[in-house]
Order: C-alpha cells, then structure tokens, then sequence
C-alpha cells in the first residue's frame, strides 16, 4: 500500500503573549507544552482515572452534568493538595477516601 502524501495542516491558536518578544519556535513550545499539560493532566484523569471514556450515559445534559462533577472532584484534589490538606499523591487514591460527608466538609470550607 502506497504511503499517503503529507498535507498542510493549518492551526489557529489565540494568545495574549507579547509574540514580538518570542520566537517562532518558542511560541509552538508554549503551545506544545500548554496543551500536553492539558491532555497529560485534566484528560487523562478525567478518561482514565474517572472513567469518563466508559461511561454509557448518553443523555447529553447527563454527560454536561458528569463532566461537571469530574471537573470539580478533579478541581478539589488539586486544591486540598495545594493547601496540604491531603496526603493522597494521586486522584484515584484520593477519590477512593472520599465519602459523600467528607466532601460535604470540603466543598463548605
């Protein structure tokens, strides 16, 4: 099978950097590295340690409203670990902690 010719491909991306003070290539590393937090991070904790990728609710206020939870179960980690309040080094681990009276408690701070 006859390899498929490359193709341009042509990205949009919206920034407040002063762009005349940065290269070109450190422009595209910023970019890189923005969107590898956001996939090695938010994403990943959200597809694989939340389960959202296996998740069969197909109602699409249903899937709204779970992502919203799993954002802030995501949010909250972060937060407790920022503030030390937690010993957990993962979500997972974290969520596995957590009763519904425990994050009542934290969501009220």
């Amino acid at each position: 099978m006859p390899a498929e010719e490359p193709s341009l491909e042509i990205g949009l991306y919206a920034t407040s950097l002063a762009l005349d003070r940065y290269t070109d290539t450190q422009v595209l590393d910023l970019i890189r590295g923005h969107w590898a937090a956001i996939e090695n991070g938010t994403h990943y904790r959200r597809d694989v340690t939340l389960g959202e990728d296996a998740c069969r609710i197909t109602q699409p206020r249903g899937t709204e409203a779970m992502a919203c939870l799993r954002n802030l179960a995501n949010g909250t980690f972060e937060l407790e670990k920022a503030k030390q309040r937690t010993r957990c080094d993962t979500l997972k681990s974290w969520c596995q902690q957590q009763t519904f009276s425990a994050a009542w408690k934290i969501l009220n701070r």
